[in-house]
C-alpha cells in the first residue's frame, strides 16, 4: 500500500487513548527579573508566559488527530483543579474528545511544568511535575472501568498509556490492564497498542512498543537477562516492536529479530515525544495495512518530523509526503 493509501484510509480510522493524560506547561521565564525573594532571599523564577498543551497520553491524541484520525477520544482521570480545566481546554482546542475523563477532588492533574528561559529557549532550570503518589482512589478507578467497558466498542484502534515511572498512582493499574488483556483476547479485530515506562512486562495480548531501556529493564526483571523473544512471548503472540532511537526499530516475532533502520537525522531540535509520535503513526499504520514493516517505517517518517519542532510537536499529512518524497531523492 503506498504512502498516499494510507493517509487516504486513516480518516475512517477511530482511536482510543486510555491511561494517563497529562497537561504540559511550557512556561518562558525572564532570567532579568530573577531578584531574590524579600522573605527568602531565594531567587525566583519570573515566568512571563505559558503555554498549555496535552502531554503524555494527550501527545499520541495530539499526533492522532494531527494525521487526520476521523475520531480521537482520551479515557484517563484528572483533578478537580485549575490544570484540569486547562487540559480539557487545551484537548478541546485539537478536537479531541475528553469527556470520557473522570475527574476527582482526591487526585491532582498529571501536569508537567517546564520552565524554558526566554532568551534561549532551553529548558534550563528543573521542571516542576504534578504527580500522584498514592493509589488511584476506588471511585475513579471504577468509574474508568466503567466508562472503557461501556465505550472500547467504539473505537477501531485503543492506545494505552502509562506513562507515570511512580510504584502507586498512575491510572494504568492492575485492574485497567487485565480489563484491557480481556477485551485484546476476545477482540482480535481490535488493534490495541500498550507503551509503558516501567511496567511493558505486566501487559498482556497487546502489542507492546517500548523503547531499548524499558524493553532490556523488562527482560532484566522477568528474566535475568535480555532476552527480547522471551519478552515477547510473555507478553502474547503480537510482534514485539522495540524502538532504537535512531538506529531504527527492532521487530521481534516468531521468526526472530529484525532491525528496520530509519533515516539519521543528525541534529534534532527537540526529541521529547518522539516516542509518542512514532506510537500514533504504528497504531494508525498498523490498523490500516496490517503489516509490521510498512507501519514501522510510516511510524519513523512521523517521528522524524516532529523531532524537527520544538516541544512535542506533530506532524500533518502533507509534512509526511514531503519528508518521504525528500527521502526518496
Amino acid at each position: 500500500m503506498s504512502l498516499g493509501e494510507i493517509l487516504a484510509r486513516i480518516p475512517s480510522v477511530r482511536a482510543l487513548v486510555v491511561g494517563d493524560i497529562c497537561l504540559d506547561r511550557w512556561c518562558y521565564y525572564d532570567p532579568a527579573v530573577a531578584e531574590p525573594s524579600r522573605e527568602t532571599g531565594i531567587p525566583r523564577v519570573g515566568v512571563v508566559s505559558a503555554e498549555a498543551t496535552p502531554g503524555a497520553g494527550g501527545t499520541i491524541a495530539n499526533n492522532l488527530i494531527a494525521l487526520g484520525t476521523g475520531r480521537v477520544a482520551v479515557l484517563g482521570a484528572i483533578g478537580q483543579d485549575g490544570f484540569g480545566f486547562e487540559l480539557e481546554q487545551a484537548l478541546a482546542q485539537r478536537r479531541i474528545e475528553y469527556k470520557l475523563l473522570v475527574a476527582s477532588r482526591n487526585i491532582q492533574t498529571f501536569t508537567y511544568t517546564k520552565l524554558l528561559n526566554q532568551d534561549t529557549g532551553v529548558e534550563d532550570v528543573p521542571r516542576c511535575d504534578f504527580i500522584n503518589t498514592s493509589p488511584l482512589p476506588g471511585d475513579v478507578e471504577n468509574q474508568i472501568i466503567a466508562n472503557f467497558n461501556a465505550h472500547f466498542d467504539e473505537f477501531d484502534v485503543i492506545v494505552v498509556a502509562d506513562q507515570a515511572e511512580t510504584a502507586r498512582g498512575g491510572v494504568v493499574t492492575a485492574y485497567l490492564r487485565d480489563l484491557v488483556a480481556d477485551v485484546a483476547e476476545r477482540y482480535p479485530q481490535k488493534l490495541i497498542l500498550a507503551d509503558s515506562r516501567t511496567r511493558i512486562d505486566r501487559f498482556r495480548n497487546v502489542i507492546a512498543k517500548p523503547n531499548n531501556e524499558e524493553a532490556t529493564a523488562a527482560s532484566m526483571r522477568l528474566f535475568g537477562a535480555v532476552d527480547f523473544q522471551r519478552l515477547r512471548s510473555a507478553i502474547g503472540q503480537h510482534p514485539l516492536v522495540v524502538t532504537q532511537a535512531d538506529r531504527g526499530v527492532q521487530l521481534i516475532d516468531e521468526r526472530g529479530e529484525h532491525l528496520i533502520p530509519c533515516e539519521r537525522v543528525p541534529h534534532p531540535v527537540d526529541i521529547c515525544g518522539a516516542g509518542d509520535s512514532f506510537a500514533a503513526g504504528l497504531a494508525l499504520a498498523l490498523r490500516v495495512t496490517g503489516d509490521y514493516p510498512t507501519a514501522i517505517r510510516f511510524g519513523n517518517l512521523v517521528a522524524g518530523i516532529t523531532i524537527m519542532k520544538k516541544g512535542t510537536g506533530t506532524a500533518i499529512p502533507e509534512e509526511v509526503l514531503a519528508k518521504a518524497a525528500v527521502a526518496k531523492n
